[in-house]
């Protein structure tokens, strides 16, 4: 694995203090050119040795779709049209959340030497995990945009607003979870592996495969649980804008009455949410890191 020139790191700061989060902010900023070799790193290393390279991050949602389809639209016979669509729409988001929150989660005990030799915000691991998930969430949309164009699909602009919340949403949760677990999982190594099974029943409650509004008129009254899953949001925020079901249609795949607002409402719950969990997650990673080095 390349190693990080560490002569080029800033001077840490000594404090005789916990820093709060606004400072640990400052930290990040500070070695904000570590962050970006970090990311860079993380992109090289993934696919050393590899002949496909990125196209590999191409081929994964491109799986997905085929044995989805085949599965849901020809086996099961789920009354979504162009359902490769659909599915794609949900799986973008799913994908930058699981993917960022699976490798956050082992990113310090990954780079045990680094944490072991030299000081720096230690924020910077899971936060360049994360970002280097972000050039994958790129390429996969290029693949969902490559689709609607080729089925002549056009997206649903009037909810572009929602997307950009939802895109937002999703980075402030996935840093949040993920700082936390990253901490854990040097305390306790089980935490990965509960992060799996944990993520795949997620899966399955999000409305990745299926049309939310499915299972919402199942439930009637109760639907509104639903929206205890902050990610039901997020997903159907993305399937309206890529996949924008025609009129006739839209009630019986997306939310009932799904305006802007409805979207723009919710999502703007599970970011407040997301802001606080983030603020509790510095505060828990604040309070593990002393003995990372110890630990790890």
């Amino acid at each position: 694995m390349p190693a990080i020139p560490t002569e080029a790191l800033p001077v840490p700061m000594m404090v005789s203090e916990r820093p709060g989060p606004i400072r640990r902010v400052r930290n990040v900023w500070r070695y904000r050119e570590l962050l970006r070799n970090l990311v860079r790193r993380e992109l090289k290393v993934r696919y050393k040795g590899s002949i496909l390279g990125f196209v590999w991050t191409l081929l994964n949602p491109l799986m997905y779709l085929v044995v989805f389809s085949v599965v849901f639209s020809e086996i099961l016979r789920v009354q979504v049209p162009d359902y490769g669509i659909f599915f794609l729409s949900g799986l973008l988001a799913w994908n930058f959340f699981s993917g960022g929150l699976g490798a956050a989660t082992g990113s310090i005990v990954d780079n045990a030497p680094l944490v072991t030799k030299v000081w720096f915000p230690r924020e910077v691991l899971p936060l360049a995990a994360i970002g280097s998930n972000i050039v994958n969430f790129l390429f996969q949309a290029s693949v969902l945009i490559a689709g609607m164009a080729v089925l002549g699909h056009a997206p649903g602009w009037r909810f572009i607003p929602a997307l950009l919340l939802a895109i937002v949403v999703l980075l402030v949760l996935t840093t949040a979870l993920g700082l936390a677990l990253s901490a854990a999982y040097v305390y306790l190594r089980d935490t990965k592996y509960l992060v799996e099974l944990g993520l795949l029943a997620w899966f399955w409650m999000s409305a990745v495969v299926y049309p939310y509004n499915q299972v919402a008129e199942r439930l009637g009254e109760r639907s509104s649980l639903l929206l205890l899953n902050p990610m039901i949001p997020v997903i159907t925020a993305f399937q309206r804008v890529f996949y924008n079901p025609p009129a006739d249609l839209q009630p019986a795949i997306l939310p009932p009455d799904a305006g802007l607002g409805w979207y723009l409402r919710n999502l703007t719950i599970v970011g407040v949410g997301s802001v606080a969990l983030l603020i509790g997650a510095s505060y828990l990673f604040g309070r593990l890191e002393d003995n990372l080095g110890e630990e790890i």
